[in-house]
């Protein structure tokens, strides 16, 4: 490999490893009594005062721009879905149905940026599709839908990336810290306006008293997503997109590994296929012609 590619690709690889066994500490905090919602708060506002100490004039970004609030809408809905999808459902499912990001980016791309649907395109969505097929079928229960909790979290959390991506494009001339501050502060808001009003209803728990034990745990997770997240814009910024979409689909393989390693799940034949066909969609899309022009 090109050493000046190395350090980028690396960074990039931290990146997926972080997000692709986050699911274990959410489990352990949530075995703790803090439920996934709830960490997430925890975890995003702790990470909001360290931008703030680092670029305390972000803030100013959310006043002068409203659009970005788009931003943390879609980027807040991103996070609690999947972070609450990996506690509650099967890991290596959540994360594929969280990957179908293809599906949705063709119509969201369409309606906010104006871009073509082209061939191409359409052929990245019937893989995907196909994809999802194979993963959500369950031989003898009729239709391939969603099934669970984690799946249904697994499609909205892929759907509202899907969102983010397409709005992180629009938003392309919106300073950096900007753009970091508003996806920061989605993961708190819409994490903790969901979490109050599914505590209110009985649904989840409130937050047990502050114990070092969990604390501890969140702000350690907050320290290594500000890694993450530092990881991927350094590795981002220095190389192709296509690169970047590639090594961070190896996010599904460290989640894979991880939770059939630690976790005790399976890994059965059509869901591999299925994860297969879904990964190839992700590729196809990262080798589309304005990526490609960006190589």
């Amino acid at each position: 490999m090109n050493q000046s590619r190395l350090v980028p690709v690396a960074a990039l690889t931290l990146n997926a490893f972080i997000w692709g066994v986050s699911w274990w500490p959410f489990r352990h905090l949530h075995d703790a009594g803090l439920h996934s919602l709830w960490t997430t708060v925890v975890v995003y506002v702790l990470a909001l005062g360290a931008i703030h100490l680092w670029r305390p004039g972000a803030w100013r970004q959310l006043r002068l721009r409203p659009t970005l609030w788009w931003l943390v809408l879609a980027s807040g809905m991103t996070n609690a879905a999947f972070n609450w999808g990996v506690v509650v459902g099967e890991v290596v499912r959540v994360v594929l149905l969280f990957y179908l990001m293809p599906i949705w980016a063709v119509p969201l791309a369409r309606i906010l940026n104006q871009e073509p649907i082209t061939p191409a395109a359409l052929v990245r969505v019937v893989l995907a599709l196909a994809g999802a097929w194979l993963v959500l079928w369950e031989p003898g229960l009729g239709w391939p839908v969603p099934r669970s909790l984690g799946d249904w979290l697994g499609l909205v959390g892929g759907l509202s990336f899907a969102f983010t991506n397409v709005l992180l494009r629009k938003y392309a001339q919106t300073p950096e810290e900007g753009r970091a501050v508003a996806m920061f502060a989605g993961g708190a808001v819409v994490s903790a306006a969901l979490g109050t009003v599914l505590s209110a209803g009985g649904a989840i728990a409130w937050p047990p008293a502050i114990a070092v034990g969990w604390l501890a745990g969140a702000a350690a997770l907050a320290i290594a997503f500000l890694v993450s997240n530092l990881a991927l814009q350094y590795g981002a910024a220095r190389l192709p997109t296509s690169v970047t979409t590639i090594v961070l689909l190896s996010e599904v393989v460290f989640a894979a590994g991880t939770a059939i390693w630690i976790g005790g799940e399976s890994l059965a034949p059509r869901v591999a296929l299925g994860g297969a066909l879904i990964c190839a969609a992700a590729l196809l899309a990262a080798r589309s012609p304005a990526q490609a022009a960006a190589a």
